[in-house]
C-alpha cells in the first residue's frame, strides 16, 4: 500500500526540497522506520533518540491527529496522507496600555497588571 507523506517547507530541507514523499507502510510507526531508513535527516527532526515523536511535531492521518487515533499504531491505508507539522510558536509581546491595533483605531486589549 502507497501513501503520501506532506512535508510542510520547514521540513522539506530533510528530503532535498521535496514537498511529498511517496512509501509502503501499514501503520504511522512503520513510516516512520521507512523515514529513518530512506530520510534520516528528516527523521531526525521528527523522531527523538528513542523513537518517540518530538513534541513539537503534530502528526496527522488524513485530517485526524494521529493522538485522537491509536497514536504510532494508528494503522495506514492505501492513498492514506500522513502530515508532518511543526507547531508553530513565538509571537510578539503582550499588548500594553496605549497600544493600537494595526488593523483599526481601537485600543488593544490590556493584559497586564497595573
Amino acid at each position: 500500500m502507497t501513501i503520501t507523506i506532506h512535508l510542510p517547507s520547514v521540513l522539506r530541507g530533510c528530503c532535498n526540497g521535496t514537498s511529498e514523499v511517496r512509501l509502503s507502510a501499514e501503520t504511522v510507526r512503520n513510516a516512520l522506520e521507512q523515514i529513518e531508513k530512506h530520510h534520516p535527516e528528516l527523521y531526525q527532526s521528527v523522531c527523538d533518540e528513542t523513537g518517540a515523536v518530538r513534541r513539537h511535531i503534530n502528526v496527522f492521518v488524513n485530517n485526524d491527529h494521529m493522538r485522537e487515533r491509536d497514536g504510532l499504531n494508528t494503522a495506514l491505508a492505501d492513498g492514506d496522507v500522513l502530515t508532518l507539522l511543526p507547531a508553530v510558536s513565538g509571537g510578539s509581546r503582550l499588548p500594553e496600555k496605549g497600544d493600537r491595533h494595526l488593523a483599526d483605531s481601537e485600543p488593544a486589549p490590556f493584559f497586564g497588571g497595573g
